[in-house]
């Protein structure tokens, strides 16, 4: 979704009862999409491991757990 300001975004969540998640500024958006679908329509394309979409999410600055590939510890789920 796009949203034009922080209150925007804090009114929708508070109208839809949604919790806050990752926001990605437009230029970032931007950024990963060019990233992400260059190469979609090459008849060689194979998709992306977990370690090459880190990789995109890394270099793009995207490091908060929202973005991690790697599955959760799973001591943290007892």
């Amino acid at each position: 979704m796009l949203f034009r300001s922080e209150e925007e975004i804090n009114a929708w969540c508070e109208r839809t009862g949604q919790p806050r998640g990752e926001t990605l500024t437009l230029a970032q958006t931007w950024e990963l999409a060019q990233r992400w679908y260059h190469d979609r329509l090459r008849p060689d394309f194979r998709g992306r491991t977990p370690d090459e979409a880190q990789r995109i999410f890394q270099q793009l600055g995207l490091t908060s757990p929202a973005w991690s590939l790697k599955p959760a510890d799973e001591s943290s789920c007892r």
